[in-house]
């Protein structure tokens, strides 16, 4: 019988993995990189598994994972599925990040800064505050819904004859602004103790995640990633520019269309699940460009890496807790994007001088 999986070597440093149903080609040290990448986010996750109310020894955790025992409770039906959902919602902003920079070709180009998650966030505070709904069956489309006429809406103003990534940056800044005014007034004027859960919920916390409210988000992301696969081909066209991309056969307005409401998708699930969470789509692509080395944006390498900073900064508020009191993820990845923010606004203005 032959063997199901294949590897050869067609370059120096290339391997090439075949299979019964693809094959790919990756560098070496490439692969290395992203397969230490995973397991450091694998292990983060897992370490954030210690921590809590009570906090439980590695072995005892990694005894409860194998076998059971009388941390099952806390540590898999409590703990577990917030490791997971960070890894998960994690991987989900970063692989919308990456496609919306790819689209914008600008590094400043994601959900959470052009008004997307102000969108889907809009959406869910409309869905609870003035629809009267809270369930997952409600703001989940809401904030789907809320994120693609927001894209639309930023599309449609920021369109001259093209849409070019700068333009539709300032557009979405503006657009993002005036959602949260609407936001703000929406909120001040529901009563106080659905303002008080809304605020809550606004500030981005996945410590509320259970099994029964993962699962859908768990699923939708496992439909995403199916559809994303045969559409990264178009992403990586389109990359090179539309005139490029058309002579290979990709429908650049089909194209862009359908990349672009995976991105909004992406974000909607995890704002829907968990509240806003910025920075990490933000961040990841850019980060991931620089660690794997890579000549565009990686897709593979950046939902890894937002894996990672996610499980980092609920890890890093958990630690907060044991100190003084527990910091929502949302709000502990907003202090750390700030600086990155800064720090990226700053160089593109040194790089638009020197030009």
């Amino acid at each position: 019988m032959s063997s199901l999986v294949g590897v050869s070597r067609v370059a120096p440093g290339y391997l090439v993995l075949r299979t019964r149903f693809f094959s790919a080609r990756v560098h070496g040290r490439r692969l290395l990189l992203l397969l230490s990448a995973l397991l450091l986010a694998l292990a983060v996750a897992g370490l954030s598994l210690c921590f809590g109310d009570v906090r439980i020894p590695p072995a005892a955790v990694w005894h409860t994972i194998i076998a059971g025992g009388p941390h099952a409770r806390v540590v898999l039906g409590w703990r577990f599925p917030v490791s997971l959902a960070a890894l998960v919602f994690g991987a989900l902003l970063a692989l919308g990040g990456a496609i919306v920079q790819s689209l914008t070709k600008n590094p400043l180009g994601s959900p959470d800064i052009i008004g997307f998650d102000a969108g889907s966030y809009t959406g869910v505070v409309l869905t609870i505050l003035v629809l009267g709904h809270e369930t997952l069956a409600w703001t989940a489309p809401a904030a789907l819904l809320g994120g693609l006429l927001t894209a639309l809406l930023v599309y449609v103003l920021s369109y001259r004859r093209g849409v070019a990534g700068f333009r539709l940056i300032i557009v979405g800044i503006g657009v993002s602004a005036i959602l949260g005014s609407i936001n703000a007034y929406v909120i001040t004027r529901a009563h106080v103790d659905d303002a008080m859960l809304v605020g809550f919920w606004a500030a981005g916390s996945i410590t509320r995640v259970t099994w029964q409210s993962l699962m859908p988000a768990l699923i939708a992301a496992a439909a995403l990633c199916v559809v994303l696969v045969p559409l990264s081909r178009w992403l990586v066209a389109l990359e090179i520019g539309d005139d490029a991309a058309a002579t290979h056969g990709v429908p650049v307005g089909v194209a862009r269309l359908a990349l672009m409401v995976l991105g909004v998708a992406t974000s909607a699930i995890v704002t829907a699940s968990a509240g806003p969470i910025g920075f990490i789509a933000l961040a990841a692509p850019q980060v991931a460009r620089r660690v794997f080395r890579t000549p565009g944006v990686s897709l593979v390498g950046s939902a890894i890496v937002g894996a990672g900073l996610l499980s980092g900064a609920h890890l890093l508020s958990l630690l907060t807790s044991q100190l003084y009191r527990a910091v929502p993820v949302g709000i502990m990845t907003m202090i750390i994007g700030g600086v990155y923010l800064l720090v990226l606004l700053i160089r593109q203005s040194r790089k638009g001088v020197s030009q």
